[in-house]
């Protein structure tokens, strides 16, 4: 970044800055003195806190950091960790095999089998569409080109579904001759559905064409043919289907709103759109989810709000702008309240004493752990104590750390967007562009700030729902020349909730003043019910507090934004996922 760009900014969420703390978290996980594999979970509340290897080390671990760096260092342009992420990327090259799939390690102290997880190999697809993105990679090429035709090598075909038979795969092949004449296909979102999303992109990138063809295939036994949804749009909570499990759910309806989108297809956004509404009714209106609907209902994922912002941010780029305000507190709330940056109140060691090399370590757990994002949160706590479902099981998850990077890039990305001339902004969020800056000084005052660097030829600024229309007003100046509008006037608003400002000019500085809503909400979750206060669309107080590391009751508010020293990340050329 230019540091002729610094100047005074609202000190308000950032969310560069928070890829900034996430990458600290992400090189912290590595275990050097077990070949710099990640450690999978942690244990916050023991006292030593402790680090925990499992058999989601490999592809799924690898794969998800790997792809969580890429997007964090394209947020931020920060370089440190460099010598940890090439040991990520030789680690993950090393799993496959030369089938083409990523293979699990055998680690000698624990049970599992070094087979090839259909859950991993989504991650994997994504790590190495995200390495070719950013770099142009002809190797990375190849080995992705192999992976894909691997997958749909071992897909079971059918004449209109293509799906997998378990969630293993030997290099022997299926386990099981009899499952595959049986079609049983247990989880189909987890092991096809949620495939489709980086295979899509994977094809967009390259023109594999394999890749298309599994998307094609998975999607039509997805809606035509698994039950995974119901009619209604709900989750199948049989216990064949992970009990309703709302990560891989929604990760499916993300990568099946992806797909539509593609392929121009309105029925499929239909149905993406049905089985969305009916998982929000399970959700905080800030962004905590349910595990699944049965036993682990309790036990929020951070992965499971990330699909939930993806799926939004696709459902309103297709028309649904009203999903815009949706994310947005999404993004202000429960994903950026999950972000670990304040540790306390964690108790670890500064000795490997302890240690078991290859399953855990107690060694300062809360240094290399500080900007993770929760595994199992609850609504109004870091860590998950409930006395329903399994009780205390873990804080911390790579897979979660590796989603909640993906959020921070989903809202970053999509924050400004630019279509035919026309710039958007979306989300009312400090963000910079080679178009224009947007500085936001909510939740303190109903105020976003607009610099424009070059001339657009038609802006778009989206209004919350909840300022109405009456007392926004637009000021502009551009020299000593100053112009005012009122939100009044209808000919200003289309799409439902965004302010046409037409055509900005090189030097413009926009502002943009509206009403800030004061309001109290009864949010449930799992039969149970918190008392939620909001400022605009950030949550300033919840009740009753948590118990071990409380969300939410921390948060300051001041009638003007505080201001700070500080720069906007700026490039001439983005990447988009």
């Amino acid at each position: 970044m230019n540091e002729n760009n610094r100047k005074q900014i609202p000190d308000t969420l950032l969310l560069e800055e928070r890829a900034r703390h996430v990458l600290d978290a992400i090189i912290g996980m590595a275990d050097e003195d077990h070949g710099y594999i990640p450690f999978f979970g942690a244990n916050l509340m023991e006292q030593p806190a402790f680090l925990t290897h499992g058999d989601w080390d490999y592809g799924s671990s690898h794969g998800r950091l790997i792809d969580a760096l890429i997007l964090a260092r394209h947020m931020t342009g920060e370089e440190k960790g460099r010598d940890i992420e090439s040991k990520y990327r030789e680690n993950f090259l090393g799993f496959f095999k030369e089938d083409g799939l990523s293979y699990r390690l055998k680690n000698p102290k624990a049970p599992w089998e070094p087979t090839a997880n259909l859950i991993d190999q989504r991650a994997v697809i994504l790590a190495l569409t995200s390495w070719y993105m950013s770099t142009g990679d002809r190797k990375i090429k190849q080995v992705a080109d192999k992976h894909v035709a691997a997958l749909k090598r071992i897909a079971i075909k059918e004449r209109d579904v293509w799906y997998y038979p378990a969630s293993e795969y030997t290099v022997n092949g299926w386990p099981s001759a009899n499952a595959v004449q049986l079609r049983l296909a247990p989880d189909p979102a987890a092991f096809s559905g949620r495939l489709i999303m980086p295979l899509l992109k994977y094809y967009e990138l390259t023109g594999n064409s394999d890749a298309l063809e599994l998307c094609q295939y998975f999607t039509s036994m997805i809606i035509n043919r698994s039950g995974v949804f119901n009619p209604d749009g709900s989750f199948n909570d049989a216990l064949a289907y992970r009990s309703g499990h709302f990560h891989t759910r929604i990760g499916t309806l993300d990568a099946l709103a992806r797909y539509a989108m593609f392929t121009k297809d309105a029925s499929i956004i239909h149905f993406v759109k049905k089985s969305y509404d009916w998982a929000l009714t399970w959700c905080t209106s800030f962004g905590w989810t349910p595990g699944d609907i049965h036993d682990q209902a309790f036990e929020h994922e951070t992965c499971s709000l990330v699909d939930l912002i993806s799926t939004g941010i696709t459902l309103a780029q297709s028309g649904y702008t009203e999903y815009w305000g949706i994310v947005e507190r999404f993004l202000r709330n429960h994903l950026t309240e999950s972000q670990l940056l304040n540790l306390d109140w964690v108790v670890d060691s500064d000795s490997k004493e302890q240690d078991d090399v290859g399953l855990k370590s107690f060694f300062k757990v809360a240094e290399r752990t500080r900007g993770a994002f929760a595994g199992y949160s609850a609504p109004n706590d870091f860590c998950c104590d409930s006395n329903g479902g399994r009780g205390h099981t873990s804080d911390l998850q790579t897979c979660c750390i590796g989603s909640g990077t993906r959020g921070l890039f989903m809202g970053w990305s999509n924050t400004i967007t630019e279509e035919n001339g026309t710039v958007s902004v979306n989300f009312l969020l400090n963000r910079g562009s080679r178009w224009l800056d947007v500085s936001s000084h909510l939740p303190h005052e109903g105020r976003i700030e607009l610099d424009i660097h070059r001339n657009v030829p038609r802006l778009l600024v989206r209004i919350p729902e909840w300022a109405g229309y009456a007392k926004v007003m637009v000021r502009r100046e551009q020299g000593d020349t100053v112009i005012t509008q009122a939100g009044s006037d209808p000919s200003i608003w289309v799409k439902q909730r965004f302010l046409v400002l037409g055509e900005a000019r090189e030097g413009e500085k926009i502002t943009i003043t509206f009403p800030l809503s004061q309001r109290q909400t009864v949010e449930k979750a799992v039969g149970e019910e918190f008392i939620t206060k909001w400022r605009g669309d950030d949550v300033i107080h919840l009740s009753p507090a948590g118990m071990h590391h409380p969300f939410y009751n921390n948060r300051q508010i001041f009638d003007k934004a505080p201001l700070r020293d500080g720069q906007y990340r700026r490039l001439d050329k983005e990447f988009y996922w």
